[in-house]
């Protein structure tokens, strides 16, 4: 289908990053290729929960806001979940966690953070992007996916399209202000197989410190700052790392690896951070204070299957 018969958008100008993402890229990390995907996945879903799309469609993912502006070329129904940006409808402010008609020739803008660090904009039935190797998903680190295909950011001229369908919108049903992934410092961690290699003064540490995000942060990891960690193996031979895993290189600064993370490595780990607390994570700020609590893998499932359940 071309462009003429699709619904589109227009970068008027281009933000610090955003970037096309859906569900991930599975099946190909023996390649040596990430997942990529939404690094907040739960508002991502509901952003497309709102306007009835498949809840892995893709959609856009908008990091700090940072000016990006976007031209509606034709009529639609948008949605918009995550993080608060300062969202504008031309002039009109919009709020995180709803639906919104959309008129050919208005603008849409992103600003300054207000809470939280990521927004995701939803359009109905998904971004129509390049397939690459099963997802559409940006990973600008390896250059796949995206809205060129090559994992690159939007820039200014580029046009985003989809393909016109009736969205069935809905409303959340909880108030988008307490949304599950900005409330709240504590991060949910499953102890891993080299945290009994850690000394007692650091597991307290770990587990009972406060820990600041460094500004050293992006889609593949986020440091943290805080009390130094120290382990007692020399070295490892490099394992499969899973999202939320977080590693403690030679400074004893914990790094927790997010979607974009290398798919081995060989620094000794606490564990991993639940799917749930990685999303939490994600939309947290440099600067922000965050805290490390200890749960089991049977209490870590059924968090999120739970939270899986909430979009039916």
């Amino acid at each position: 289908m071309s462009d003429e018969s699709r619904a589109l958008l227009r970068v008027e100008k281009a933000g610090p990053l955003a970037l096309v993402v859906d569900g991930g890229r599975f099946g190909v990390r023996h390649l040596g290729v990430t997942q990529g995907g939404a690094a907040d996945w739960v508002s991502f879903r509901w952003a497309n929960w709102l306007l009835g799309n498949a809840l892995e469609a893709a959609a856009l993912e908008i990091v700090l806001g940072g000016g990006l502006m976007l031209e509606v070329e034709q009529d639609a129904t948008l949605a918009l979940a995550g993080a608060d940006l300062d969202a504008r409808l031309d002039d009109r402010p919009l709020a995180p966690g709803t639906a919104f008609p959309v008129s050919a020739g208005q603008r849409l803008s992103f600003h300054q953070p207000r809470d939280g660090l990521r927004a995701y904009l939803a359009v109905p039935g998904g971004l129509a992007t390049p397939v690459v190797l099963g997802s559409r998903s940006a990973t600008p680190r390896e250059q796949l996916g995206g809205h060129r295909g090559d994992g690159s950011a939007l820039s200014g001229g580029d046009r985003l399209a989809w393909n016109p369908q009736q969205a069935r919108v809905r409303r959340l049903p909880f108030d988008p202000a307490q949304g599950i992934t900005l409330r709240g410092n504590r991060l949910a961690l499953v102890p891993g197989a080299q945290v009994g290699h850690f000394t007692g003064a650091s597991l307290y540490h770990a587990f009972n410190a406060t820990w600041r995000i460094d500004t050293r942060a992006d889609r593949m990891g986020i440091r943290l700052l805080g009390p130094e960690l120290h382990c007692r193996l020399g070295s490892m031979i490099s394992e499969g790392i899973p999202l939320g895993a977080v590693q403690v290189p030679p400074d004893g600064q914990p790094i927790v690896l997010l979607n974009d993370r290398q798919t081995i490595g060989g620094y000794p780990r606490l564990g991993a951070l639940t799917p749930l607390a990685s999303a939490r994570l994600a939309q947290c700020l440099p600067g922000k204070e965050v805290g490390l609590v200890a749960t089991s893998r049977e209490w870590a499932l059924v968090s999120y299957r739970r939270c899986l359940e909430a979009f039916r």
